[in-house]
């Protein structure tokens, strides 16, 4: 079995799209699913599974939609891409003493096409920036992200792709969380 992250998209933000942690664990697992647990309240989902990416979307699509009636995207990553997209992170490649509350993790659902790359405005929120690697944008807030032009909604406008966001300290804690499995 291969240990893998399902990241949900815009749940429990704000009173919307309510989903319940341990309602939504106990409906993956009942829907077949190994080992799920989850980290927050913010739809980060922890599981192993031999399936396919594709697959493990559309089973979790279909079991949050039917349980839930919500209709969200779902990301997914295995523990290896994961891993990965933490090692590879550029902002850290360049000033490793970079304040990691400035930093977060877009993740596509797919991979943008260079043309919606090259599409993408790098003075669109100064001192902000972006850095599209794969399915992956790298996102340095130093000012932090709340006022910031450089949006997830600006970015799927843009590339053409959902997804969703992690903050950095998430994402390395869900590496850590997979390595200990």
């Amino acid at each position: 079995m291969t240990g893998h992250v399902v990241l949900l998209r815009a749940i429990n933000v704000g009173g919307k799209n309510r989903l319940p942690m341990a309602e939504l664990r106990n409906a993956l697992t009942a829907a077949g699913l190994q080992s799920v647990s989850t980290y927050v309240q913010s739809g980060n989902v922890l599981l192993s599974s031999d399936e396919t990416e594709l697959a493990i979307v559309s089973r979790i699509h279909a079991v949050v939609a039917e349980r839930f009636a919500l209709d969200i995207d779902v990301i997914v990553r295995s523990a290896v891409e994961l891993a990965e997209i933490a090692r590879r992170n550029p902002f850290l490649e360049t000033d490793s003493t970079r304040d990691p509350a400035t930093l977060h993790v877009a993740f596509l659902a797919e991979r943008p096409t260079d043309a919606a790359v090259t599409a993408l405005d790098p003075d669109r929120s100064p001192p902000d920036a972006c850095i599209v690697d794969g399915r992956e944008v790298y996102l340095s807030y130093p000012n932090g992200s709340g006022r910031s032009r450089l949006t997830l909604d600006y970015l799927e406008r843009t590339l053409g792709c959902r997804g969703t966001a992690r903050n950095w300290r998430t994402v390395q804690r869900l590496v850590s969380l997979l390595e200990e499995r």
